[in-house]
């Protein structure tokens, strides 16, 4: 199909998002390399065949100028992010639908994809923020967690949930998705959210070990781990940089 881009939903540092009729069209910097538009369309392409509720991509394209581009299916709503910012007296019923919608993802599991553990150690061994002491201390931490094979987002946050009038729940980004272990995935998405609240965070945790019955020690366990990899990520301000390096020291929680 030919891409007109439309109205310009979003601006980001990597990517820009544009109406275009029924699409929505995920455009890319251009110095962005191939690998990437490649990747995030098989990632997303694989989490389709799950039962989630998932934009579909039509089309990888080139722009014109050059640019390349991901169209897939425009679903018209709201962030979650948006609708807790209209109401924050309903914060926690937000929060707690959050919860749900990301156990819902951990029912899941995928051939072909990512095992979280490897791209971990990958990033935490080129990180270069952290001596090799505290690399090693995280790395050890690493391998001696226990090996699942859940489906986890990689970057879940309220911000990538759309809600349609009708309130179905699509979930979007899934760039980073990989098989893994949930716990890990819940405390990226506590690192998240710790950058617009505390306490929403430790709201979202306590969630999530009530429903799972999970030691809240065990998923505090990943923290440093998280905090390594969204560093080795690049993709935070000043402000999130600092409140990642408080998280990097290994400590015993009790």
């Amino acid at each position: 199909m030919g891409i007109t881009l439309g109205k310009q939903i979003s601006a980001g540092s990597m990517v820009d998002v544009y109406e275009s009729g029924e699409y929505a069209v995920k455009v890319f910097k251009p110095d962005c390399p191939k690998t990437i538009v490649f990747y995030e369309a098989l990632m997303n392409s694989k989490v389709e065949e799950t039962p989630l509720n998932v934009p579909k991509i039509s089309e990888v394209c080139r722009l014109d100028d050059g640019r390349w581009a991901i169209a897939s299916q425009f679903i018209k709503g709201k962030t979650l992010l948006e609708i807790m910012e209209e109401e924050p007296e309903n914060r926690d019923d937000y929060l707690d639908d959050m919860v749900e919608i990301q156990l819902d993802i951990h029912e899941n599991t995928l051939s072909g994809v990512t095992k979280l553990k490897d791209s971990l150690r990958a990033q935490i061994e080129s990180l270069d923020v952290i001596d090799h002491i505290k690399k090693y201390e995280l790395l050890t931490r690493l391998d001696s967690a226990p090996k699942h094979i859940k489906l986890c987002h990689g970057n879940f946050g309220p911000e990538n949930i759309i809600v349609t009038d009708n309130d179905e729940v699509y979930i979007l980004d899934w760039v980073g998705a990989s098989i893994g272990n949930a716990s890990a995935d819940i405390a990226k998405t506590y690192l998240k959210l710790s950058f617009r609240s505390t306490e929403l965070a430790e709201k979202y945790i306590n969630l999530f070990c009530q429903k799972t019955g999970t030691s809240k020690k065990y998923v505090q366990e990943w923290l440093p781990i998280m905090a390594a990899s969204t560093l080795a990520g690049g993709l935070y301000t000043k402000e999130e940089r600092e409140v990642l390096l408080t998280w990097l020291d290994v400590v015993d929680y009790s």
